[in-house]
């Protein structure tokens, strides 16, 4: 169930293909938070500071292109009739289940074939009781995608990470994985997916995401392929995504984009199901009324 934006503010907030993104079993990892985040040190100047000189257009935002914590990444959740309490869903596939959890904002995990694949690991979601990473993919250098502290809390000794060049150049040991490329992953086999901004960003000229820096991703497992989408908007690679059986789909701004234009973009790919995440402060009763009558079955997770 969300918190208000108060609750994180005077509690401290903390955290995965959360996404991605646990309470005591990995059935309750929904994304109440519990402790403070502990940001790279490398970067923790850069997350906080907030550019003086307003913006040139109204999609440019006078906010650090560093993405901030839980408490301001864009607002409260609105209360929207309480959006979900089922924390977990389950894909079919020919070679067994693969079975996503709810975390927090953007993190998430994956059980799938005895094995537990997390995507960007955050403090800020409750990482306590949560199961131990056999993999990691990690989207970007975001703190909230790239937090060292909740990595280094669910790795074992032999977990791999992965990730794209500007990941592997601030986290020692990650495999690199560039746009296009498709690489195997323990049972999964990852294709990388451009994420970017195209429009938006922290002042005129500047992007939140530049093209090539982060990775979305699709995961292929007995015949079924997951789009998780990292930061971006709604690009042309998005739209190009063919035979997609589940979507994570970001949709909140200023760093991504708002719900209708995330529908606008699983129209055009058209998901089996489509699974909104990073949403905090949007409103998705926009993306059900724009999705309404289409063959994309929503479905609803506690990502906060």
């Amino acid at each position: 169930m969300r918190r208000p934006l108060s609750t994180l503010l005077l509690a401290g907030t903390a955290v995965f293909f959360g996404a991605a993104c646990g309470d005591a079993t990995p059935a309750a990892s929904s994304g109440s938070a519990s402790a403070a985040r502990a940001p790279a040190s490398s970067r923790a100047s850069a997350a906080a500071s907030v550019p003086s000189a307003a913006p040139a257009a109204p999609s440019a935002a006078p906010v650090s292109s560093a993405e901030p914590a839980a408490s301001a990444d864009g607002g409260p959740a609105i209360d929207d009739g309480a959006w979900s309490t089922k924390t977990s869903t389950t894909l079919e596939t020919d070679a067994g289940p693969m079975v996503f959890h709810a975390v927090h904002h953007g993190t998430l995990y994956v059980e799938v074939a005895g094995k537990v694949v997390w995507v960007d690991p955050w403090s800020q979601g409750k990482l306590e009781g949560a199961p131990a990473a056999d993999f990691i993919l990690l989207t970007d250098t975001h703190p909230d995608h790239l937090d060292p502290a909740a990595i280094t809390k669910l790795s074992k000794p032999d977990t791999v990470k992965m990730g794209p060049k500007a990941v592997v150049a601030e986290l020692a040991g990650t495999l690199p994985i560039a746009n296009g490329e498709t690489k195997k992953l323990g049972p999964i086999e990852v294709t990388a997916t451009p994420m970017y901004n195209e429009k938006r960003g922290p002042e005129a000229g500047k992007l939140f995401h530049d093209k090539g820096r982060g990775n979305g991703y699709v995961l292929s497992y007995g015949g079924k392929r997951v789009y998780i989408s990292g930061d971006t908007e709604c690009t042309s690679e998005m739209k190009a995504l063919e035979k997609i059986d589940l979507a994570f789909v970001c949709m909140n701004l200023p760093y991504t984009m708002p719900p209708d234009e995330a529908a606008a973009c699983i129209a055009a790919f058209k998901p089996k199901v489509v699974v909104p995440f990073h949403h905090r402060g949007s409103d998705l009763k926009v993306l059900e009324a724009k999705l309404a009558g289409s063959d994309v079955k929503i479905e609803k997770l506690d990502f906060y």
